[in-house]
């Protein structure tokens, strides 16, 4: 299948649906600062679960035997002097080195796929079903867990406006928020990839127009043209 701006896409897994409505899956993910929890928190206003990938890194962080390998890794001096993970510390030394942010994320990445796995179950589980689950993954391409959705949003913004609410909600300069953005996919080649783009340049109830067109698109009406055809 060919993706807007011509790159083809990776194929996605089809999901068998057993009986009943069929809970629909949605990878969102976006620019740094184009307001992609926003998003997701006007999605679960909308009815749907919500799993949010950067809460269960947290979470990782919190382990023991995780703490222990990010020292190794890492050094002492990550580790703050309450025995917590120092994020702005880690994040100073991933964010500025390919290579240590690739040991970071063979550290945390497979705690966070299992613990993914997990909240997925539980939201299907449930009676009745949401009729979407949501996986807000900042880097779902760079992870290629955009090959196990129905459909991927992306969220973005212009980057004069994400570097203002970067500053503002973050303190990040300029130069700080265009390393972070060097550590993912470009903002083009996202947009290429995904199946919709959530615009989110302009102010809430524009946005939260827009997204529940976007809903409406893809859990009122019937399937995306991005995703799977259920089973028979």
């Amino acid at each position: 299948m060919v993706a807007r701006g011509g790159r083809t896409r990776r194929p996605r897994t089809v999901r068998v649906v057993q009986c009943g409505m069929r809970t629909k899956v949605l990878g969102l993910t976006g620019t740094i600062g184009a307001g992609k929890s926003t998003v997701a928190g006007m999605l679960r206003e909308l009815g749907a679960v919500v799993i949010d990938a950067d809460a269960l890194a947290r979470a990782a962080l919190e382990r023991e035997e995780v703490r222990r390998e990010i020292a190794a890794a890492f050094g002492p001096e990550t580790i703050a002097d309450d025995g917590h993970v120092d994020r702005a510390a880690l994040a100073a030394r991933a964010f500025d080195d390919a290579e240590a942010r690739r040991r970071l994320e063979a550290i945390v990445h497979p705690r966070v796929a299992e613990a993914r796995a997990e909240a997925e179950r539980r939201a299907r589980s449930a009676a009745p079903p949401p009729p979407l689950i949501v996986h807000d993954v900042p880097l779902l391409f760079e992870t290629g867990m955009d090959r196990s959705v129905d459909a991927v949003w992306v969220v973005d913004a212009p980057w004069s406006v994400r570097v203002r609410r970067l500053e503002r909600r973050s303190g990040l300069s300029a130069e700080e928020a265009a390393g972070r953005e060097a550590a993912q996919w470009p903002a083009a080649r996202k947009r290429a990839a995904g199946d919709r783009v959530i615009e989110n340049e302009a102010d809430l109830e524009t946005l939260r127009a827009r997204v529940r067109a976007a809903w409406e698109g893809l859990v009122e009406v019937g399937d995306d043209d991005g995703g799977p055809a259920d089973a028979p």
